[in-house]
């Protein structure tokens, strides 16, 4: 794999995507951006979010994550179905009768302005975090493999993948990025599934007898008793489900692909036709992580110091050629929904959560488009700023912990959406930030010392959960007594 043809495989992909841009984005308006003319096909929209759920995180961190964890996530995975079957009959079905755009206005409505603007700040502060170290990611690897052979800068590998995401997401938002994810869904299923092929191919097995060696490796373990144990089984499968919920249900980015669809009807049929493929899906990733681990056993490959270098090192430097140049594709195809899908729901949230475009009736249809072209542009740079920090800061255990502050963030949003669906106590509005700034502090120091503070159980992904839990707590203490 030379870096010539890395960045042709590059290119001719992003070449796809503009002509698929092309195609979608011809006389799209303001609503078109935001919701795509609420047109979209739901199996398209199904399809698509595969991708979109998938980043370059998921494809290079889940088959090594088998290493230490076997098949413990897929438990993860399975209460996914039950979060999205919560989002399918409860979130789907209020945002529709709500004529949503942005799903932070619900907040407004139910408790006021301080929750509404409080709900869309943890949404952007999220997705900027999370989307920047996504990109991080795959921009890092790309930079390795391709541009810094010729001694080109990180920030210019960077701007170069920034300023190809900002023009083909500027003019049609959503409606471009509905069509553009079932290309990058094929591209990454197709690079898993070719990528199983030559590992097998390579050791000279069978499909049949390589299931056979990940179940004798005990690879493919699944369920953990020990209820200390962060891959403890119903703590997977419950944190499976209310991470759907806060990071599908609960997210602009997602929801807005939902509710470009023709009806409820269609949206709800997209959410549980696409949890039962994504289930699926992450399936396959474990047992490719499977192969990896039994092919470096197999050869005598040393396992990298980082789990998620395993795939790229043996895609790219054992296998033979065609396996770096699937992988490649695959990355590229899983780095691009990461980007465009997060850049185009910034610009819808903080458009309609903060400038507020669509209330202000004076403002003409050219008038709201250059305010978002202009908001669109400014959280590019947002982005490049911050994936440049990561690299300066250059230390992985850092910026984890800032990814999994990201991720914190979402536990507000589960705690005022819960009190606001299952209470009818209106709160003290003002004092709402608040609480939700409490809330995810509280919780990372009671991880923190989890250990110590209760006998040695150790916080995973269920922190989400308690997080939300403090935060509908303290809407509670603030309630009024007059319900709605």
């Amino acid at each position: 794999m030379t870096p010539q043809l890395i960045l042709i495989c590059f290119l001719a992909y992003t070449i796809l995507l503009f002509f698929v841009t092309w195609l979608t984005a011809r006389r799209a308006t303001n609503r078109a951006f935001f919701i795509g003319n609420k047109s979209s096909p739901w199996l398209v929209v199904a399809y698509g979010m595969i991708g979109a759920s998938l980043s370059g995180v998921t494809f290079m961190s889940v088959p090594g994550w088998v290493g230490t964890s076997q098949f413990s996530y897929f438990m993860v995975v399975l209460g996914y179905l039950l979060g999205y079957a919560a989002i399918a009959l409860v979130l789907l079905p209020l945002y529709y009768r709500l004529n949503l755009t942005s799903i932070y206005t619900y907040l407004e409505q139910r408790f006021g302005f301080w929750s509404y603007k409080t709900g869309a700040f943890y949404f952007i502060l999220s997705r900027v975090i999370g989307a920047s170290f996504r990109m991080f990611l795959v921009v890092n690897v790309l930079h390795v493999f391709v541009f810094e052979a010729w001694n080109i800068p990180f920030w210019v590998s960077v701007l170069i993948f920034v300023i190809l995401i900002l023009l083909y997401t500027f003019k049609g938002g959503i409606k471009t990025i509905i069509w553009t994810d079932t290309v990058q869904t094929t591209f990454m299923l197709l690079a898993l599934i070719f990528s199983m092929v030559l590992i097998m191919n390579e050791l000279g097995v069978g499909l049949w007898e390589m299931f056979e060696r990940m179940l004798e490796s005990g690879y493919a373990k699944v369920i953990f008793t020990d209820w200390n144990d962060r891959r403890y089984f119903l703590k997977q499968f419950l944190s499976g489900a209310f991470i759907a919920i806060v990071m599908t249900g609960l997210d602009q980015e997602m929801m807005q692909k939902n509710l470009s669809c023709r009806s409820l009807r269609d949206a709800q049929k997209n959410m549980f036709s696409f949890s039962f493929v994504l289930v699926f899906v992450n399936l396959l990733f474990l047992i490719l992580g499977a192969f990896l681990y039994i092919y470096a056993s197999e050869q005598s490959i040393p396992l990298p110091g980082r789990s998620d270098d395993l795939f790229p090192m043996i895609a790219i430097q054992y296998l033979n050629p065609l396996a770096g140049l699937i992988f490649v594709i695959g990355l590229i195809s899983a780095a691009y929904p990461s980007a465009d899908g997060a850049l185009t729901s910034l610009t819808t949230s903080f458009s309609i959560d903060f400038l507020d475009i669509q209330k202000k009736e004076h403002l003409t249809e050219d008038q709201r488009k250059h305010i978002r072209y202009a908001v669109h542009a400014s959280f590019a740079v947002i982005l490049l700023l911050v994936i440049i920090l990561f690299r300066a800061i250059n230390d992985r255990a850092v910026i984890d912990k800032l990814f999994t502050i990201a991720a914190y963030t979402y536990g507000p949003l589960l705690g005022l959406y819960a009190f606001g669906l299952f209470t009818k106590y209106p709160v003290r509005d003002p004092w709402v930030p608040w609480i939700c700034i409490l809330s995810p502090v509280l919780c990372y120091f009671l991880s923190l010392y989890s250990e110590v503070l209760f006998n040695g159980y150790k916080f995973g992904f269920e922190l989400l959960i308690l997080n939300g839990i403090i935060t509908f707590a303290g809407l509670f203490l603030l309630r009024r007594k007059n319900n709605l």
